[in-house]
């Protein structure tokens, strides 16, 4: 724990450069001008009041990019007058960290106090992780650790045993618009001695393009003052013109392999679940934009049409096929609206999972009860000998009676007993599949004697 002996003041923070690129120069240099994130660092919250009064904790800072990890852990060392040390998880090595912990030791033991703040934390292996555990026990440092990744999946269980989590959002356009408007009024840090003009819907489709990330919203406007043309009065005006040239090619977020990824195909896949047809071709969108794989696409919608709708509708795997068979003769885009329809017509569709509950309680049994042995009258006899040991016999060749199913004839091992696994929904074309085998079943019964069947599905 780290207690304050003074608040933070100008002299604090490193002198501002014409160099340092706009987003490094408008860093907030206290609580009050930190943009959004009021869950965390508004007036009263409970790690706003920590801060101020200098108490602070190991913490994990998990947040998207530009969402304000950084100037918050300078912050904390800046509040509780500690020293503020940084390492960078893509750079740094375990000698690094361990030179970095021997000063803090060191400075610890001579009273001071060392905030450390480790950028892509999940990026360090287990051992290096593990390096940080004694000196977080001890009070050599206050750890501050900056993922962008889910840390119960990236960082090993000690280290989150000694940490608090705290969850840092995405800033909305309102947020950045805020940051925006700061830097193009401040002459010392910002913009303001420029005189750059920009109409208030421009200044939001940057904030909009910023896609949360506060650092790529101050990027662009620092680039678009730059090209910004004069006016008959000779003031700069980021025009219509000027913008788009800047936005472009900008890209929204998305991680191939992250936490947004996985988010995101769950969110495909329960809205094709819940008939939403207009969320799910939002988010198979989000995808395809963010730059996912198209066959990953077409693979998880077959999934979907095998998982989610099965014999409720049949048609739905033929098109996914066909679907997933048009992209890769067509390519994108052309085939993206292929993806696009499946996906419209799987969230439409009725949906059974029947046959997927069935599926996996038929395995179930399999796996359990071993490799029972295949009743003679359901076995193959070739040749005199099997016929003569009984392979074969009695068997009722369905279509040779009179209602074509031989009703007393069990085709389960006499261990296992008769079994019901696949039980139809009354959905789609499911519902007359139900309706016949209700019936037929009702009837087997019957003809064999029994008085009930394992109903293993249910």
């Amino acid at each position: 724990m780290v207690r304050r002996s003074k608040a933070p003041t100008p002299e604090l923070f490193a002198p501002v450069s014409a160099a340092m690129p706009l987003a490094e120069r408008m860093r907030p240099r206290s609580l009050d001008e930190i943009v959004g994130q009021e869950r965390l660092v508004a007036p009263g919250r409970a790690l706003r009041r920590a801060v101020e009064s200098g108490h602070v904790h190991s913490m994990i800072l998990w947040g998207p990019p530009g969402c304000g990890k950084t100037t918050l852990a300078r912050l904390l060392a800046r509040y509780a007058d500690a020293e503020f040390r940084a390492l960078s998880a893509v750079l740094s090595g375990l000698p690094e960290v361990r030179t970095v912990l021997a000063e803090a030791s060191a400075r610890f033991a001579t009273g001071g106090r060392t905030v450390l703040f480790v950028d892509e934390v999940h990026r360090f292996n287990k051992t290096q992780q593990d390096a940080f555990l004694p000196h977080i026990e001890r009070g050599d440092i206050v750890f501050v650790g900056a993922t962008t990744e889910n840390p119960s999946f990236e960082l090993n269980s000690a280290l989150l045993s000694r940490c608090r989590v705290h969850v840092l959002d995405a800033l909305s356009p309102e947020d950045i618009t805020v940051a925006l408007e700061r830097a193009l009024q401040d002459s010392e840090r910002g913009i303001g001695q420029l005189q750059v003009s920009i109409a208030s819907d421009l200044l939001r489709q940057i904030a909009v393009a910023a896609d949360g990330d506060v650092r790529r919203g101050l990027t662009f406007l620092e680039i678009a003052a730059e090209l910004a043309e004069p006016d008959a009065n000779g003031i700069a005006v980021i025009g219509e013109t000027t913008l788009a040239q800047v936005l472009a090619d900008r890209t929204r977020r998305f991680d191939k392999g992250g936490e947004q990824f996985y988010d995101q195909i769950s969110a495909l896949h329960k809205c094709v679940r819940s008939s939403n047809p207009d969320a799910a071709l939002y988010w198979l969108l989000r995808m395809l934009d963010g730059g996912c794989d198209p066959a990953y696409l077409a693979r998880r919608l077959t999934r979907m049409a095998v998982e989610d709708i099965g014999l409720a509708d049949p048609r739905a795997l033929e098109m996914a096929i066909a679907a997933w068979d048009a992209f890769d003769r067509i390519g994108s885009p052309e085939g993206d609206l292929a993806l696009a329809q499946v996906t419209l017509y799987l969230a439409c569709t009725a949906k059974s999972n029947a046959g997927y509950v069935a599926f996996n309680a038929a395995r179930a049994d399999v796996r359990a009860e071993g490799s029972a042995a295949v009743p003679l009258h359901l076995r193959n006899a070739p040749t005199q000998l099997m016929k003569s040991l009984g392979y074969g016999k009695g068997y009722q060749y369905d279509p040779d009676l009179p209602d074509g199913v031989a009703l007393d004839q069990t085709g389960f091992p006499d261990a296992l007993g008769e079994r019901v696994y696949y039980r139809p929904q009354a959905r789609g074309i499911e519902a007359k599949l139900k309706e016949k085998l209700d019936a037929l079943r009702a009837r087997r019964t019957q003809a064999q004697g029994q008085d009930k069947r394992k109903d293993v599905a249910e």
